[in-house]
């Protein structure tokens, strides 16, 4: 940090000084000695929820004037963006309460023995790398930052680096201030998504079946987060919408297991995989979409 950014190595040094290793955040990113079968609908069951519904709602009617504007300014519809902020942090009620320094520090130099130890511990560095640069940007102590277990901070849960790339004072009050401010929350994550390939004049998912009797190619579902193919291509390789859907624009295959119980299969445009950068969890993106389409059924139901 000193050479790279021209901090000062004392004051470094000072300020490591008071990081406190945190074995919780260690246990809480250690995978379980025995995995479970993934299971979809009990994970939707645990994130769709009644209190995320309601608090949804209301957070909506608050903030309706933002999330308007951030549709029109950045194409995401209020919906979507009210899914995250609900799974995320239940509207800003579940923030954490992990001091980020010692949470990142721990991550970045004693991360669990995984198979992807190496990666992780890279990726949580270059986090307190980008940690130490905002706070130093915005005039903050760099120990004053609270957040999730694994680093993330305020309402959108972001990660200090996707707050200094993507994060907007769209409250306009001459400060970025994602753990205090709903509506640069509502910006930011509207920026996000735009930034990783929104697109307002695409849908975003479909439900698909496999055709009886075909063997489906499983490469289909190792493509990475984007879609790369055409509905002619996901028919020929035995996935057939429930719908009739747009031609034209790209989908990728989405797998959602359901225990011991048939799989779930879905199509997604660029938009979905947009979500997924968020989080690269399908089950994540999804919750995100039902959620905020549950909230938006109830809104319209109230109007």
């Amino acid at each position: 940090m000193s050479e790279k950014h021209h901090f000062n190595k004392n004051e470094l040094v000072c300020l490591f000084d008071q990081i406190e290793p945190n074995p919780t955040t260690i246990r809480l990113v250690t995978p379980a000695s025995t995995q479970k079968p993934k299971n979809w609908q009990a994970y939707r069951q645990r994130m769709i929820e009644p209190t995320r519904i309601s608090a949804g709602l209301r957070f909506w009617n608050q903030y309706e004037t933002y999330l308007d504007w951030a549709e029109k300014k950045f194409g995401v519809p209020p919906h979507i963006i009210v899914g995250i902020l609900g799974i995320e942090s239940v509207y800003g009620n579940h923030t954490g309460n992990f001091r980020t320094i010692d949470t990142l520090a721990t991550l970045a130099f004693d991360y669990p023995e995984t198979a992807n130890q190496s990666v992780r511990k890279a990726f949580f560095r270059g986090e307190l790398e980008n940690l130490l640069l905002l706070s130093r940007e915005n005039g903050t102590n760099p120990m004053n930052f609270y957040g999730s277990y694994a680093g993330a901070i305020g309402y959108p849960q972001f990660m200090p680096g996707s707050i200094r790339r993507y994060a907007l004072d769209f409250d306009g009050d001459g400060k970025i201030n994602l753990e205090n401010s709903a509506i640069d929350a509502i910006g930011s994550i509207a920026n996000f998504l735009l930034q990783h390939g929104w697109n307002e004049k695409q849908p975003i998912v479909f439900p698909v079946r496999k055709t009886p009797d075909c063997t489906m190619n499983e490469t289909l579902l190792n493509q990475g987060l984007e879609a790369r193919f055409t509905p002619a291509q996901l028919k020929k390789e035995c996935i057939v919408p429930d719908t009739n859907i747009p031609d034209g624009i790209l989908y990728g295959l989405i797998d959602l297991p359901n225990g011991f119980a048939d799989t779930e299969y879905w199509i997604g445009s660029d938009n979905f995989f947009a979500i997924t950068h968020y989080n690269r969890s399908y089950f994540y993106a999804m919750s995100v979409i039902l959620l905020g389409e549950e909230i938006l059924r109830k809104k319209d139901t109230d109007r």
